[in-house]
């Protein structure tokens, strides 16, 4: 038996359907299952109840588990959630965990500075020291974060990305891509002890990215930079926890900080998935893009 959780966050959500898609039987973990009721129209998708965080609530899903996907928000509370999720998992005698993880590609990221780099770096040693077999599953940028409603996403009556970081670039990739390798690593061996980086296959300034986005949707869409204090007031004014505000301006000030980004295309060819350019994903959204614009 194998578990994945975080299903209902932004991540989660589309590995699930991808388990789903390619019908490979998968118990999934919920808070509530009663806020989800889109998982139990999955076929091969069993839910269960079980916070992370609280190991007695985990009995159930971690009964006869070998391996997880383990995946949680990326909040202020994520070290403790995943840590003790990983003592329960070990308690249980779960085998194997894989960590999806998070890695800045390229840039200069000083983790003893950075709370997101620094928060996956300590589950990370901490899954290490676990006793348990473990890999690292480490996405960059997702390209998800460009649509609209989302963080930093396209402004949908501006048609504009407003973002703080110049002509820096970044190879986001696409959470689709993430999700193929995900199925593919929880049905592969020889795995245990490896770390895998994942972006995708293009370094795109902003400006590229929204000239794809204008190609796909056959509307103008532009970047406009502005200052970090600028963006820290419009992600206030959007209503952003300050933590959450906190976080996204230290993200920003590391990419104008690395101009440039690795790609970094080896875990796509271990496990056969073609990565996906902006151009197809853009393709592939343009209805959301160009409706969000219209409303």
């Amino acid at each position: 038996m194998q578990l994945l959780t975080g299903v209902t966050g932004l991540s989660g959500s589309i590995v699930v359907r991808e388990f789903a898609r390619q019908a490979v039987p998968m118990r999934v973990l919920v808070r509530d299952p009663e806020a989800a009721p889109w998982l139990r129209e999955l076929p091969n998708i069993e839910v269960v109840r079980g916070d992370m965080a609280v190991a007695e609530s985990l009995t159930a899903a971690l009964d006869g588990v070998d391996r997880a996907l383990m995946i949680s928000s990326p909040r202020d509370n994520m070290v403790e959630t995943q840590c003790r999720f990983i003592d329960a998992a070990a308690a249980a005698g779960v085998r194997h965990i894989i960590k999806f993880s998070g890695k800045e590609s390229g840039t200069t990221f000083d983790p003893q500075t950075f709370r997101g780099t620094r928060w996956h770096l300590e589950i990370e040693n901490y899954l290490e020291n676990s006793g348990l077999a473990w890999t690292h599953l480490r996405p960059s940028q997702f390209m998800q974060v460009y649509l609209p409603g989302t963080l930093t996403g396209v402004d949908p009556e501006r048609r504009a990305l407003v973002m703080p970081i110049g002509r820096s670039r970044l190879a986001p990739v696409d959470i689709a891509d993430i999700a193929k390798v995900a199925v593919a690593m929880m049905r592969a061996e020889g795995i245990e002890g490896r770390a895998f980086d994942m972006t995708g296959p293009e370094a795109l300034t902003m400006s590229e990215v929204t000239d794809r986005i204008s190609t796909a949707t056959g509307q103008r869409f532009d970047y406009e930079e502005v200052s970090f204090e600028r963006k820290r007031a419009l992600h206030t004014a959007e209503g952003l926890p300050p933590d959450v505000v906190d976080l996204l301006e230290e993200i920003y000030r590391g990419r104008a900080a690395s101009p440039e980004t690795r790609v970094d295309l080896s875990t796509h060819r271990e496990f056969g998935v073609e990565p996906t350019t902006f151009a197809d994903f853009a393709d592939r959204h343009a209805r959301e893009f160009r409706a969000e614009a219209a409303a």
